[in-house]
């Protein structure tokens, strides 16, 4: 990938974006939206699994310290300028959705604020984890907006209709804790430790055998009316996948062994 200027990124046995405007708390801009179609672009040509974070906690060089950020949410001054048109247009709801869509799966690592864009970028993850000092929210209609970049409708999906509703029209900002215990994340751990668990995550997902996570996540994300035809198709193709006679072979070899 070429070097970005909103995102740092890491490449490895699965790829790690940081959001990287930490002067405006990684408010989401046109940039940084055109750089995340960038990276969506080489994993639908590569796949491997995502892991999205914000900005570590840090001490600046004039010693002050810094808590972990998420996204604070759109970047404001660029909202207020836009129009019918680019509503129309779905700029930040279309790459949140090429995200939920891409082939392998993604994790959202989030520490302190997740607001706004930013919540809606988590919430098109696959996957959750953040730390107690997590806020999460949608705090739209205060700035006489909705939510129109997935909130609307992937957060009742998360949460159920009466908790997304408290969040999206009385806004309500969740800390971590309640974040868990309403199941937006899956585990929460302190802020020096989220991108190992992140990677441990991912580490996790990628020692599958890829076929087998892509169509999984294809299987998962199908409309109920498509079950469970869908289902018979994808384990017809994995019937007939090398991975499949492979690993099987190795585990009951394993087994003869003990």
């Amino acid at each position: 990938m070429s070097e970005f200027s909103t995102l740092q990124v890491t490449r490895g046995e699965h790829v790690t974006v940081r959001l990287n405007r930490p002067e405006v708390r990684n408010a989401i801009d046109q940039a940084m939206v055109d750089e995340l179609h960038a990276v969506c672009q080489e994993l639908e040509q590569d796949p491997k699994v995502l892991v999205i974070m914000g900005s570590a906690p840090h001490t600046d060089d004039d010693g002050r310290e810094h808590k972990g950020v998420f996204a604070s949410g759109a970047d404001i001054a660029q909202l207020r300028e836009r129009r019918r048109d680019d509503a129309l247009a779905g700029i930040n709801s279309g790459v949140f959705e090429r995200i939920a869509k891409l082939p392998m799966p993604v994790i959202a690592a989030i520490d302190g604020y997740c607001l706004g864009g930013g919540a809606e970028l988590a919430y098109a993850a696959d996957l959750r984890i953040g730390t107690p000092d997590l806020r999460i929210g949608n705090p739209e209609p205060g700035l006489g907006i909705l939510a129109a970049a997935g909130a609307s409708w992937r957060l009742k999906e998360l949460v159920g209709e009466p908790r997304a509703l408290e969040i999206l029209l009385a806004g309500r900002v969740v800390n971590g804790q309640t974040a868990l215990e309403w199941g937006l994340v899956t585990r929460l751990v302190d802020s020096a430790e989220l991108e190992s668990a992140a990677a441990e995550l991912a580490g996790a997902v990628a020692a599958q055998d890829p076929l087998a996570i892509r169509l999984t996540k294809e299987v998962f994300h199908a409309p109920r009316s498509a079950h469970p035809m869908v289902d018979r198709a994808a384990q017809a193709t994995l019937f007939e996948s090398p991975a499949k006679f492979e690993r099987m072979t190795a585990f009951l070899e394993r087994k003869k062994k003990r």
